[in-house]
């Protein structure tokens, strides 16, 4: 009984350490996130490290869901895409400040997810991506349709940058990259805090197995909508910043290939990982920047990479690296 005792003393005391030994190298990791975004624009094109940081919070918002909730999504566009419209066009016609802009389209990316995630949580599986997938298009259809909000094919350009509370201008590019990096610094902190709460335990019990959390008592739909309502909401928050970082919004926000890209760069970085889709968001966006003189080639050189990873890091870059570490990332 003695023996039995101090093992699980032990084991407890070991569960303890690694969990210290856990939670330190995480926070060292956002030291060093600090930090290179404090370095970041004096060493590369601040506009190339905007465009990084908001598909990274895309991904993340993305992974919140599908890595976390279980739950994939093939119409993530239509709460970036929508967000980007709602923030282009209120700055530009309302003349609403970059924040207002930024926070109301965020709000309607919200808004959009829990109607369509009341209707797409009633299914399963293929069902449930099917579903999101038919929603996004009609999205893109009312993009395409609606001239007079989106301005159809040609996007709502030369988008003001506007001032920060009235009071600071954007339109110096590093001046907007603090804000960019403060957004996404802010999701970041937000989702790391969602996936280490309660809540997203309940999450992460209902993705491994949904049928014993519901015999738990857990409210399985309820906490799958509130989920889908957080992911939609922090795409929308990606979609309305990079509005305003590249003052347009454009039908390419609302496709159906940019669903994709969100995927490709969560598995890519690591699929169920905090930071992988950082790191996946880095690596896609690099490839469409630095080999555009391919053309066409680019997709085929990004399918090749892809099938790569799949093949070679079935668990993405950060989930080799966290395996070979034995510490989640």
């Amino acid at each position: 009984m003695t023996d039995l005792a101090s093992t699980e003393a032990a084991a407890g005391t070991a569960l303890a350490e690694t969990d210290d030994g856990t939670a330190r190298l995480h926070r060292n990791l956002f030291v060093a996130i600090a930090a290179l975004l404090v370095i970041a624009p004096f060493v590369a094109y601040p506009v190339f490290v905007m465009k990084v940081l908001c598909f990274a919070l895309f991904a993340l918002a993305f992974n919140l869901l599908l890595g976390y909730g279980g739950l994939l999504s093939f119409g993530h566009a239509a709460y970036f895409g929508m967000a980007s419209y709602v923030s282009a066009y209120t700055a530009k016609n309302w003349g609403l400040t970059p924040e207002l802009a930024i926070l109301l389209g965020t709000a309607v990316a919200a808004l959009l997810g829990t109607v369509f995630g009341a209707l797409a949580i009633r299914r399963q599986g293929i069902y449930f991506a099917m579903i999101t997938l038919a929603l996004a298009q009609m999205v893109f259809f009312f993009s395409l349709q609606a001239p007079r909000f989106t301005g159809g094919e040609d996007g709502i350009q030369a988008v003001p940058r506007g001032k920060l509370f009235g009071l600071v201008s954007l339109a110096d590019d590093r001046a907007l990259y603090w804000l960019v990096a403060a957004i996404f610094m802010a999701g970041l902190l937000l989702i790391y805090r969602i996936i280490h709460s309660p809540f997203g335990q309940v999450c992460k019990a209902i993705r491994d197995n949904e049928p014993r959390a519901i015999s738990l008592g857990y409210r399985a739909n309820r906490y799958k909508l509130m989920v889908f309502v957080l992911s939609a909401a922090l795409a929308g928050l990606a979609g309305a910043t990079k509005a305003i970082v590249f003052q347009l919004a454009s039908l390419t926000d609302v496709y159906w290939t940019m669903s994709g890209e969100v995927v490709l760069m969560t598995l890519v970085g690591g699929l169920g990982t905090v930071f992988g889709p950082i790191v996946g968001a880095a690596v896609i966006v690099a490839m469409q920047n630095y080999l555009a003189t391919f053309g066409a080639w680019v997709t085929v050189i990004q399918g090749v990479i892809f099938v790569a990873c799949v093949l070679l890091f079935r668990e993405g870059i950060v989930g080799v690296i966290a395996r070979a570490i034995r510490k989640p990332l």
